[in-house]
């Protein structure tokens, strides 16, 4: 295959990782078209020069476990938590200005905590995905006064049905969240053999790199990874639409690692056997159950997901359908009509817990 597309050492790192196994999927995808292969290099070029903002400062942190951290979005009343998947940064939930639901509900008259779960060591290699729920969520929502809302974004409301099980929570919200895993279909078999194919070598490190679970996400809608970019290199460098495509790419290829435990039982447990919609997962002592919370739930589904499919959904609550993408949903144009304002208007219904 050819590499002509491989940055030089001199130019700007900036791009997918791993960028030879995208490069490999680019020239599958357009084997038929010439036009089609030089407008995606066009757009992965244009992406890897493009100028890139001064990072959004981080929150300040409130409590610490761990490697984990509540960082303080600010506001007052209710506490909500807000808990991001383990794959790629929690900043998609405080993503900049005009683009922030933490800040956004806090400015509401919540008091919102985002969870940031911290950067593995090889030494954390046995924490797996309940281990993560026991040893760092738990904890640190002991350490509130009252009761919070847990809201939990893709696989971070996988793990927040966790907590709600093995708390006591005032309410449980999930976004484009998979519980039945079953609902991937014939990807489940693409997605556990390619873990299966690197899973030598992560035991080695005892974590499993981003890079191998970004791998796995393109598999998911590679026609869709190679247009996008296809789109990108069409507009205009300087358009609020380019700065909004590099920052979230940025952020797609950006997160830390998983411990190999939690790898090993989000693909061969959750993704292999359904674990979680089978109802054979357990937090703490008992099975989790998410139609038997305690708490008032709600799940935000949206009808356009590839990396999170509305079939994976979970049955037995109330829910209501988004019809935008994983990311579209929480930080896109109507975002704040679509999923924030519907969100606030729930945890505002939820009775005060004491």
């Amino acid at each position: 295959m050819t590499r002509k597309a491989t940055p030089s050492p001199a130019a700007p790192q900036h791009g997918p990782r791993p960028l030879p196994l995208f490069l490999d999927m680019l020239y599958r995808e357009t084997a038929g078209s010439a036009e089609r292969r030089a407008a995606a290099l066009r757009g992965l070029a244009m992406f890897q020069h493009a100028p890139r903002r001064r990072a959004h400062p981080a929150l300040p942190i409130r409590h610490r476990r761990g490697r984990a951290r509540l960082r303080d979005a600010g506001g007052a009343g209710r506490p909500v938590i807000l808990v991001p998947s383990l794959i790629n940064p929690a900043s998609i939930l405080d993503h900049g200005s005009g683009r922030s639901l933490a800040r956004w509900l806090a400015d509401r008259g919540h008091h919102v905590l985002l969870l940031d779960w911290g950067t593995p060591e090889p030494l954390d290699r046995e924490v797996d995905l309940a281990g993560h729920v026991e040893q760092l969520l738990l904890p640190l929502i002991a350490r509130l006064e009252v009761p919070p809302v847990l809201v939990g974004y893709c696989l971070g409301g996988t793990l927040a049905i966790g907590a709600a099980s093995a708390a006591e929570v005032a309410g449980c919200a999930t976004i484009a969240a998979p519980w039945r895993f079953a609902g991937y279909g014939a990807a489940r078999d693409d997605m556990l053999a390619g873990w299966r194919a690197v899973e030598p070598a992560c035991a080695t490190l005892g974590l499993a790199p981003m890079e191998v679970l970004q791998a796995g996400f393109w598999q998911l809608d590679p026609a869709g990874t190679i247009a996008k970019f296809e789109r990108f290199g069409t507009l205009d460098p300087g358009s609020d639409d380019a700065r909004s495509f590099v920052q979230l790419e940025d952020w797609a290829n950006a997160g830390a690692p998983l411990t190999l435990s939690a790898a090993r039982e989000l693909f061969e447990r959750l993704v292999g056997e359904d674990a979680t919609g089978q109802l054979d997962w357990r937090v703490g002592e008992g099975i989790v159950d998410p139609v038997r919370l305690a708490c008032p739930t709600i799940q935000f589904v949206s009808l356009t997901d590839r990396i999170v499919p509305s079939a994976t959904a979970l049955d037995g609550w109330q829910r209501r359908d988004i019809a935008a993408g994983h990311v579209g949903m929480m930080v896109g144009r109507r975002a704040e009509a679509a999923l924030w304002q519907p969100l606030a208007d729930w945890i505002a219904s939820l009775p005060h817990v004491r």
